[in-house]
């Protein structure tokens, strides 16, 4: 089956389309960390960076925040993705569900970024109204479920990939933990299922040593971001930046 994806524009860069693109995390958690991550990172040449606000000591200033995101944005030269990964689903920082919504309408308002990260499972009026600020600012939004216990079934994925994709994200993510080789054949089966029903482009990856695999086969399987490390990970199973572009390379469809 064909793939029906329609590409979606991030910056300069279009994601659902060709080889993975490489997204590698800022995690600093002061404003000096933060850019000299950014200054690192850079360096490397990845597609993407992904700056998780919620290890920034200030990310409830929204001053110290807007202030920090003004000056990333002029430090780097690849498109930014902005996230505050909430604590039930793997962040460093535990808040309110008014505060969450709070910060990321900020970081849309203040104009600094290309994408935003929207998490699925919180109340549905309040997600509506992240989709539609983000499209209203020209923001890229990427909504998003991650589940650090276990994977869940193969329908269960699809739908909460499906969801994402009604609901009007412009791209749908998922990454989930793998206990068994079973559940990484699960994940990959069900991104390929989903690339093949929806135009979303989609971002799924099986975490952990067990789910490395699915971090370099997105071209083939229809995962269209993929995320490396140059320093501190951000999540398990993330591998050095370098090492992934070869094998991306490696898995290119001619």
């Amino acid at each position: 089956m064909v793939s029906q994806t329609k590409a979606v524009q991030f910056g300069n860069i279009q994601l659902g389309t060709g080889i993975p693109k490489i997204a590698v995390p800022i995690t600093g958690k002061t404003s000096d960390e933060v850019i000299q991550q950014a200054e690192k990172i850079i360096l490397e040449k990845p597609d993407l960076v992904e700056w998780r606000i919620d290890f920034f000591n200030d990310v409830t200033d929204a001053d110290k925040l807007k202030a920090i995101a003004e000056k990333l944005r002029s430090t780097l030269n690849v498109p930014l993705l902005t996230t505050f990964r909430t604590h039930g689903e793997g962040g460093e920082l535990e808040l309110s569900d008014e505060k969450y919504f709070e910060i990321c309408h900020n970081i849309i308002a203040f104009g600094q970024t290309d994408g935003v990260d929207i998490e699925l499972y919180h109340e549905s009026n309040s997600v509506l109204s992240l989709l539609v600020a983000a499209k209203e600012h020209s923001v890229v939004s990427i909504m998003s479920n991650h589940d650090f216990e276990k994977t869940p079934d193969k329908i269960d994925i699809e739908n909460r990939l499906t969801k994402m994709s009604e609901m009007g994200a412009d791209v749908a993510k998922m990454a989930v933990m793998p206990e068994t080789t079973d559940d990484v054949l699960t994940l990959l089966e069900a991104t390929n299922n989903v690339q093949n029903k929806l135009t979303t482009p989609i971002i799924t990856m099986s975490m952990g040593d067990l789910g490395k695999v699915t971090r370099i086969s997105g071209e083939v399987f229809g995962s269209a971001v993929t995320f490396a490390t140059v320093g501190a990970a951000s999540a398990p199973g993330q591998i050095p930046i370098n090492n992934l572009r070869n094998d991306l390379n490696d898995l290119k469809l001619k």
